[in-house]
């Protein structure tokens, strides 16, 4: 017998077996070969290939209370996680205080209180807003890396930048939802976090390269500043900068060893030296060990500008 098709909405990823009966398809078809049982009541299309929200949205469809937290609301948002962290890849799921404890194969579950607007509907899953989700990773997370997934949740760039960039929260909405939660887990580390964050870091690394720099107490560089000609018109748009000096800060990641971005990165540091600033390139074994590379780096281009420490030691 010709197996019947599924409707579009079910081949694209997990789905409840909930969403199956309200789509009308028997329970017979859910147990067919083209379909795998990743846990009770969740099927996904052998050929779906779903990755991210995808393959997560059946979690939230089980009932209408799960919510996806932590790490996989994190990886739904984007946010960088350190490699500590990265090797969990459990489905962080969630219910309100109150209901029943989530217990499935490769579930991490939790009971949490959530207030109101902290979880949302996204790309068909149901997980805490990005600002919840934040403070959720202070529980879990380094100072450090939790300025990083800040800063990545804040980081915005205006039209005249080659790729716009809206921000998923503002600072105003992570102070806000720490104030919401005084006794909460990690919530220490949230605040002190609070004051690191900026808006402009593109990635992680550039995230820890200003950290370095500020735990080295040279000045903090500013970030999402536009450099512009005689005409007024951008032409380059450093990582990070030091206005005064004309000193720039580009960090060089894993697409920069190709061939052409080779060449683009040889010619975005003429047209550097030309509007008269000197181009820092820093790589990621500049940011290793205790004392890393990017200090120094950044040090001896400050002072060959003429830059000098105050007596105070900024």
């Amino acid at each position: 017998m010709r197996r019947a098709n599924l409707p579009e909405h079910l081949t694209t990823g997990s789905f409840s077996v909930r969403a199956s009966d309200k789509a009308g398809v028997t329970r017979s078809r859910t147990f067919a070969k083209d379909l795998v049982l990743v846990s009770r009541g969740i099927r996904v299309p052998v050929v779906s290939g779903a990755t991210g929200a995808a393959a997560l949205r059946a979690y939230t469809d089980l009932d209408d209370y799960s919510v996806l937290v932590l790490l996989s609301a994190a990886r739904i948002w984007g946010v960088p996680l350190p490699s500590s962290r990265s090797g969990d890849w459990r489905i962080h799921l969630a219910r309100r205080r109150g209901f029943s404890f989530p217990r499935r194969v490769n579930v991490a579950g939790h009971l949490l209180t959530f207030l109101p607007e902290e979880t949302v509907e996204y790309d068909g899953v149901r997980l805490t807003s990005p600002a919840r989700t934040w403070l959720d990773l202070a529980s879990v997370l380094r100072l450090e890396d939790l300025v990083a997934a800040g800063d990545h949740l804040v980081c915005s760039h205006g039209p005249e930048f080659p790729v716009p960039k809206d921000a998923l929260c503002s600072i105003d909405e992570l102070r806000e939802i720490v104030g919401r939660h005084p006794g909460m887990r990690g919530v220490r580390t949230a605040r002190a976090a609070l004051e690191l964050i900026r808006v402009g870091a593109d990635s992680a690394p550039e995230t820890h390269m200003r950290l370095a720099l500020i735990d080295a107490n040279l000045p903090e560089p500013e970030l999402n500043h536009v450099v512009r000609n005689h005409l007024g018109l951008p032409v380059l748009w450093p990582d990070a900068a030091y206005l005064e000096c004309r000193v720039s800060l580009q960090y060089d990641g894993r697409h920069h060893g190709g061939i052409e971005q080779h060449l683009r990165d040889i010619e975005r540091q003429e047209r550097s030296l030309a509007h008269g600033w000197l181009e820092v390139r820093i790589s990621k074994h500049d940011l290793e060990g205790e004392r890393p590379a990017v200090v120094h780096k950044v040090l001896r281009a400050l002072q060959s500008r003429g830059w000098k420490p105050r007596r105070d030691g900024i």
